[in-house]
């Protein structure tokens, strides 16, 4: 009788799969993440863009902002709070009928350990969403009818292994698992996964870039429908220190508000308009700085 009733659920279960519909999509990411502490202090500043395309970048999938602020528990744990903005675009087989905003609210920590001789970085984050539902008024008029809140809970596991004998060249892989809960939540309490696997590269002590390739499954609201958004990723990120006003900074005056020019040997003049990012950026490795 037991092994009847597993057949049953097992075929049913089988059927159920076979009924959902697959949505297969290739994306491209252009990220940008930046973890600054603030000097003197345990204390730092979170920022981060991101633009997604799909269509292999020839459309509009998501834009997301993303700051926060930090707060540096011990050398191997950080704790961060923040808030993010996203909007979402139809896109795939199964587009949504319009765009919509999302607002969100983060708590995170993120710890890292040394095991089997390599870093390895625990990131766990707690979400707050409010998802805007869409409606039509009539003329082609869309608005937010509804704020629809969930909770949703992330966890990631990464790590770097070295690739050349300076360690500025590494490879990348990471996996993070999402996880809805609440009362509003339909069909999808697992929401999706991201693997990724990529080659990085430190262009200094602060800054670094990496590009790859990152398998997204996604399980959309009602559990019926699923996404395998095989994407490119590329990232660049940095933790260069921000200064607080009691702590040493450059002389403003040699950093006009029209910008500075950036040079180095054998390379001619650059005209940077965002001159405090680009300070930043270069002047930790061998930049010098003129006016």
């Amino acid at each position: 009788m037991k092994i009847s009733r597993f057949i049953a659920i097992a075929a049913l279960n089988t059927s159920s799969l076979f009924a959902d519909k697959h949505d297969s999509n290739g994306n491209l990411w252009l990220n940008y993440a930046g973890d600054h502490p603030i000097v003197g202090s345990k204390w730092g500043v979170h920022l981060e863009g991101q633009i997604r395309r799909s269509d292999l970048g020839s459309d509009w999938q998501q834009t997301l902002f993303r700051p926060g602020v930090n707060y540096q528990l011990n050398p191997s744990t950080m704790l961060s709070m923040g808030y993010a903005h996203v909007d979402t675009y139809p896109y795939g087989d199964f587009p949504a009928l319009h765009e919509f905003p999302e607002h969100r609210f983060w708590q995170q920590v993120s710890h890292t350990k040394k095991w089997m001789g390599l870093d390895w970085t625990h990131r766990f984050r707690l979400e707050q969403r409010w998802i805007g539902e869409m409606q039509n008024n009539g003329g082609g008029d869309w608005d937010v009818g509804n704020w629809r809140f969930e909770n949703r809970f992330r966890y990631m596991l990464r790590t770097t292994i070295p690739l050349t004998q300076s360690k500025k060249t590494y490879l990348a892989l990471s996996n993070e698992v999402f996880l809805n809960f609440g009362h509003n939540v339909k069909g999808n309490d697992f929401d999706q996964n991201r693997a990724f696997v990529g080659i990085g590269h430190k262009l200094n002590d602060t800054t670094r870039i990496e590009f790859g390739f990152m398998e997204q499954t996604i399980q959309r609201r009602g559990g019926k429908i699923w996404e395998h958004n095989h994407t490119g990723v590329l990232w660049l990120m940095s933790n260069h220190a921000f200064w607080s006003a009691g702590s040493h900074k450059p002389n403003s005056s040699k950093i006009p508000v029209s910008g500075i020019q950036l040079r180095s040997a054998g390379v001619g003049p650059r005209r940077c308009f965002f001159s405090a990012i680009c300070w930043q950026l270069f002047a930790d490795d061998g930049w010098r700085l003129r006016e």
